[in-house]
């Protein structure tokens, strides 16, 4: 399976006291990178959210939003937890006492206070596990959502490597030809330039210009490479890396064609094989 890196997931589930709500959300990046957005109340799961993500996923910016919605604060019949309440009082009493010159707290900060409303305040420890489920249940929706869009990637690479191996079947049976006609007019040229010229030395020549215009090992290490990118497609997994370095040897040999032909068809073939390339490297960099 080819994996994007980019994805999304969300998921919510009642819990004791409230409810949970799970989202995961990732883009491109070289390496591993977990951003949270945690309440209060889950901050204790992020470590294990951490490890969790970790094992599932190699590379990606995630951006990771866990929150808790309590159930006694969404309900028509709000009651305040007088104990926290008392609490509060003598907690705020006691600082103004220590320092005068402190703030009391205000209404918002009460109402904003863990446990506030209802009559048992939110158990982190029953939290945690049922956070840590839930993420467990989205990261199957991520995971599916980024192989998705991984095969939609893979297709287009697919598509582009057959237009390249059909430039190779259609330009390598021409360049015997060309070169042996290239050579001809070369030959000419250097009689042509001097008249009195060993006709041994023409050929010597000729024949070292010829070995350096020819292009039979550049079009096979072409071919090579493209089977290589099929065959890590077809492996699947974390690839990206992997097709982003042919990606680089692809192009050094399409560069080294383009530099040694001399002949305008092979010339124009360079040119589509380089534009092919790009357009695979812009997918192969949103592989995983």
């Amino acid at each position: 399976m080819i994996y994007s890196m980019t994805g999304y997931a969300a998921r919510t589930r009642s819990v004791r006291g409230g409810t949970l709500h799970f989202e995961l959300k990732s883009v491109n990046s070289r390496y591993l990178d977990v951003i949270f957005r945690v309440s209060d109340e889950l901050r204790a799961a992020e470590a294990a959210l951490r490890e969790l993500f970790a094992s599932r996923i190699s590379r990606g910016k995630l951006e990771c939003r866990v929150s808790f919605v309590s159930a006694a604060g969404g309900g028509p019949q709000v009651g305040l937890n007088n104990e926290v309440l008392e609490r509060l009082r003598y907690l705020d009493e006691e600082v103004r006492r220590i320092l005068p010159s402190a703030v009391p707290l205000s209404v918002n900060d009460i109402l904003r206070w863990p446990g506030i409303f209802g009559e048992e305040m939110v158990d982190a420890a029953t939290l945690v596990p049922a956070c840590l489920a839930l993420a467990a249940d989205a990261l199957d929706d991520f995971a599916a959502s980024r192989a998705r869009e991984g095969e939609k990637l893979a297709a287009v690479i697919r598509e582009r490597l057959t237009r390249m191996r059909l430039l190779v079947r259609e330009v390598a049976p021409r360049i015997p030809a060309a070169q042996a006609a290239f050579n001809d007019k070369l030959r000419q040229r250097l009689l042509d330039a001097v008249q009195v010229v060993d006709d041994e030395r023409i050929r010597q020549e000729v024949a070292v210009f010829a070995a350096r215009i020819d292009v039979a090992e550049e079009l096979a290490r072409l071919a090579t490479h493209l089977d290589e990118v099929e065959r890590v497609l077809a492996a699947g997994g974390a690839t990206g890396k992997r097709l982003d370095f042919l990606m680089q040897e692809l192009n050094r040999e399409a560069n080294t064609l383009g530099s040694k032909s001399l002949v305008a068809e092979v010339s124009q073939t360079a040119i589509e094989f380089k534009l092919l390339i790009e357009q695979m490297r812009e997918q192969v960099q949103n592989l995983e």
